[in-house]
């Protein structure tokens, strides 16, 4: 019996990790988000993130939602054409996202602009953004109630409001 014990445990720890969403997830501005870069395939992501996604239904692009719990809105969204990632976000604020210059998801907007400094703002249906332009990309704060509700990134040629 402790034999299959030690067996089943030595097993258990060689076999690789589920792929998923990161629980605590990184957005390097005009990069990446979560370790997906623009630009990825649909084989790549799920490498990364898994399978465990929903296909949105009634958005005008392909957008795949990955959610920690299901039902519940609160993970990471990827949007494709032609097969790769042109756009990606956080969705309702999850826990332990940031940027590695420190911004956390639930800053609020002066810290925002006290790291990143003075941003372009957006005006979205019920919420704002704050937007910071790059060579390939557009990095997108997005904001409720004066505090850092998701982080957004995509192509120059994506709208960042959704």
């Amino acid at each position: 019996m402790r034999l299959l014990a030690i067996a089943a445990l030595a097993l258990a720890l060689s076999a690789p990790a589920a792929a998923a969403p990161p629980g605590a997830g990184v957005l390097v501005p005009g990069r990446s988000l979560g370790g997906i870069e623009l630009g990825q395939t649909k084989a790549e992501v799920e490498g990364r993130w898994g399978r465990a996604y929903g296909v949105c239904r009634g958005c005008p692009r392909e957008t795949w939602y990955f959610n920690y719990y299901a039902f519940q809105p609160r993970g990471a969204g990827v949007e494709w054409r032609k097969g790769r990632v042109v756009a990606l976000f956080t969705i309702h604020q999850p826990l332990g996202w940031r940027t590695p210059k420190g911004l956390a998801l639930g800053d609020s907007v002066a810290r925002i602009t006290g790291v990143y400094g003075p941003l372009k703002a957006v005006s979205c249906a019920g919420y704002s953004m704050l937007t910071l332009p790059g060579r390939n990309a557009t990095t997108a704060f997005y904001v409720v109630g004066k505090r850092l509700w998701a982080f957004g990134l995509a192509r120059a040629s994506v709208p960042l409001c959704r």
